[in-house]
């Protein structure tokens, strides 16, 4: 009788085992070719682009080739041009943003967790969210001079809104239950922040984390592009002066590929912090 349990628990697994296999196949074989149809689209335009160049309907001076692009870029690269400028740029968006999280996370605090903070707070800062970024260039050079604070300071001021106002949104959202369950419990002021607040409106203050990475990059071309020395706005810069838009374009896409790499940081960050959600809404 044994034996007969056996044999047939064997035969159920090769059995399972035979339905499986072909599904993972298909799986496997469907990730991968849904894999590269998403990038078909973006070569066909890449390829009609540079047959574009070879055949002088577009000219090098309106819009260099794909390859005319790409040799630019290795040349910078070759003569130490764009690794400098590369590195001057991360650390002016890096600082920025570093600031801008630090100022956001504390004003919404101020703001979410108390009505006379919200009173205080938001008011001033929606005023100060609809003021155009160009037009606060003069004054903050005025205020701190053409070095380097101004670049980091329009970057952080940028960055800072999507945190603050994510973040307060979160804040306010979180259960009312769970904050009567703290104050049963005896949980002090600053136990409750910690192990019922930011954990509750962590999504979303990641949410505005994303959207602050990406506004940092943009408030850097702006800010790279007045009275800077350096940077890849700069080198942007003085490529226009001479008609390189090979130069131009290659700065563009260092801008792109930090954004998407610097976006799928978040992302990362948000798979780690946010382990405990079910998976349907990490996903969502």
């Amino acid at each position: 009788m044994k034996e007969l349990t056996g044999i047939s628990a064997q035969c159920r697994h090769d059995v399972t085992d035979r339905v499986q296999q072909p599904a993972a196949d298909r799986a496997r074989a469907g990730l991968w070719r849904h894999g590269w149809q998403r990038y078909v689209s973006s070569v066909i335009v890449l390829c009609a682009w540079q047959a574009a160049s070879w055949g002088g309907i577009i000219p090098p001076r309106i819009l260099s080739s794909p390859l005319q692009i790409l040799q630019t870029g290795w040349g910078l690269v070759g003569d130490g041009t764009l690794p400098a400028n590369l590195e001057i740029s991360l650390l002016r968006a890096s600082a920025g943003l570093g600031l801008a999280v630090v100022v956001g996370v504390v004003l919404a605090l101020v703001a979410g967790l108390s009505r006379v903070g919200e009173n205080i707070v938001d008011a001033p800062l929606q005023v100060v969210r609809t003021l155009p970024a160009l037009a606060l260039v003069p004054l903050f050079i005025l205020w701190f001079g053409i070095g380097e604070w101004p670049k980091i300071l329009l970057v952080a001021l940028g960055a800072m809104f999507p945190v603050y106002l994510n973040l307060h949104k979160g804040i306010r959202a979180v259960d009312p239950k769970l904050m009567e369950m703290a104050s049963i419990l005896g949980l002090s002021r600053w136990a409750t922040i910690r192990f019922v607040v930011i954990p509750g409106a962590m999504p979303d203050f990641l949410i505005g984390l994303r959207f602050a990475v990406g506004i940092s990059w943009l408030m850097l071309v702006v800010a790279e592009q007045v009275n800077a020395e350096s940077g890849i706005g700069h080198m942007m810069m003085d490529a226009q002066d001479f008609l390189r838009t090979d130069i131009i374009l290659v700065g563009l896409v260092i801008y792109g590929v930090l954004g998407l790499v610097s976006d799928q940081v978040v992302r990362f960050l948000e798979t780690r912090l946010l382990s405990w959600r079910p998976a349907s809404e990490r996903n969502a």
